[in-house]
């Protein structure tokens, strides 16, 4: 039998084959495993920033709500199984690697035939498929992993979908234009499925309007909710909001047309009932930023379709799980005096959303801001974005290839007009060398890739673990973390 570390090996062997879109090698991959993908009710979440978070709410409160559900999101933070859970539970490294015995067996088929090989992120996506089915999973709640038209989740038929926002990211694949990145995201509208949309820009918004339209399919704009009553710290968000505009009210941009449509009988249309209860008032957040409040009111319409479609969810599964629900490094806080924040902003748009949130949530603090970006991302903008913090900034190398030297992006934050005191090429140097400065601090902030940012949480758990160790020795008071 294969052990853990043989499958991972086998997997990341795939990455030869580099992240290729659609949907051909996919289907056959699961017609040779039996098709584990049906059958399975599925919400299907796309969406340049947010998804992860989304499919966070959604798994948990539907969890409190005593149903099976699984989730599969990518990357990982820390560990390979992070992104195959059920029930709670991650795959365990002797499921991983019993699924990934079959699934190789069905490639090895696949080659055999003289088809082209699957991706990696295909391989992990069919190993995730199997264990749901495996699990029996009520729900499976399933983040896409880029775009959403020829991505290798969208080979699902799913009871609903989201598009949480449209941004630039991935350009290369997706295209240089939102209405254009738009039409990827919106490749995983099914006929007549619901999507719940929550996409600022209006021509991207538009875009994907019409391939709902086209596709008859339910196109719930969450822009409409009137949110109101935020209250916001470093333990999360409260606000309360109000559905009651999806019966009535012109949303901004929306012609009468689209209005009538929106707000029409469900039953005229195919609509579910979006409009009751009206107002969910004090929902807490278990996770910090502005942003979060957009996420969760997404992940609440996508709840009311699940609802709506027969499975009820208690107000107490409701406001337990969205309290409940973590999303690792999206603005993380470990407490300590100072704390650490750790935030995977890895795009433009996700820089903006980090700044947003220490504007507010650290307004005056004396921040020490440490940063890695893959070399493929737009880095030039993050740093200047990154700039507004007037934080001092230690600069490091993302430890995957892909990562930019820290010489390099130090020298980029420098034109930005940020304060770098010092690069350096090892993240741990970096990681030991904030935490040394750190009493001189209110907060430290580390941001980028998802690659870096996890890395330092595991260095982070450690260290904290290893000073609370010394302090029952010695019986210190509180330190750093």
């Amino acid at each position: 039998m294969m052990t853990y570390e043989e499958a991972l090996e086998k997997i990341h062997s795939f990455e030869v084959f580099g992240s290729k879109l659609g949907l051909e090698r996919m289907q056959k991959l699961l017609d040779l495993l039996g098709n584990p993908e049906k059958g399975l009710k599925i919400i299907h979440v796309a969406g340049t920033n947010g998804k992860g978070s989304v499919c966070r709410y959604v798994y948990s409160v539907l969890r409190e709500a005593g149903c099976r559900t699984g989730i599969y999101v990518s990357p990982y933070v820390e560990r390979f199984t992070e992104r195959i859970e059920c029930d709670g539970r991650e795959i365990s490294p002797e499921e991983l690697a019993v699924n990934t015995e079959k699934v190789l067996a069905a490639v090895d088929q696949m080659l055999a035939e003289g088809l082209e090989s699957p991706t990696e992120f295909e391989v992990v996506t069919a190993i995730g498929f199997l264990h749901f089915a495996k699990e029996k999973a009520d729900f499976v709640v399933l983040e896409v992993g880029m775009g959403g038209r020829g991505d290798a989740t969208n080979i699902c038929a799913p009871m609903a979908t989201a598009i949480t926002s449209i941004d630039y990211d991935h350009m290369a694949v997706l295209g240089n234009t939102l209405p254009k990145i738009a039409v990827e995201k919106a490749g995983i509208i099914k006929p007549g499925v619901p999507v719940v949309v929550m996409v600022k820009d209006g021509q991207a918004k538009q875009a994907i309007r019409e391939i709902a339209t086209r596709r008859k399919a339910p196109f719930i704009d969450a822009s409409r909710a009137v949110v109101s009553g935020i209250e916001e710290d470093l333990t999360g968000y409260s606000f309360d909001v109000d559905f009651s505009a999806f019966r009535g009210r012109r949303a901004p941009g929306e012609t009468a047309e689209e209005q009538a449509n929106q707000c029409r009988k469900p039953e005229a249309v195919g609509i579910p009932d979006l409009s009751r209860p009206e107002r969910v008032g004090k929902l807490k957040l278990g996770m910090p930023g502005r942003h979060q409040v957009d996420n969760a009111v997404v992940a609440l319409l996508l709840l009311r379709l699940v609802a709506d479609a027969g499975f009820p969810i208690p107000e107490e599964a409701l406001r337990s799980g969205m309290a409940s629900a973590k999303q690792p490094v999206r603005f993380e806080v470990f407490e300590g005096e100072p704390p650490f924040i750790l935030d995977g902003a890895h795009n433009p748009a996700g820089i903006r959303s980090l700044v947003t949130s220490a504007e507010e949530l650290l307004k005056d603090r004396r921040i020490l801001l440490c940063a890695g970006i893959l070399g493929d991302k737009e880095y030039e903008s993050m740093a200047a974005q990154l700039s507004s913090l007037g934080a001092d900034v230690i600069i490091t190398r993302v430890p995957v290839p892909r990562g930019m030297s820290a010489e390099k992006l130090a020298e980029a934050f420098r034109r930005a007009g940020c304060r770098v005191m010092n690069d350096y090429e090892d993240y741990r140097e970096a990681f030991r060398e904030s935490v040394r400065l750190a009493s001189g601090y209110d907060v430290v902030i580390w941001a980028g890739s998802i690659y870096l940012v996890g890395a330092v949480r595991t260095l982070l758990k450690e260290y904290r673990d290893d000073r609370t160790s010394e302090q029952k020795k010695t019986g210190e008071g509180t330190a750093v973390l």
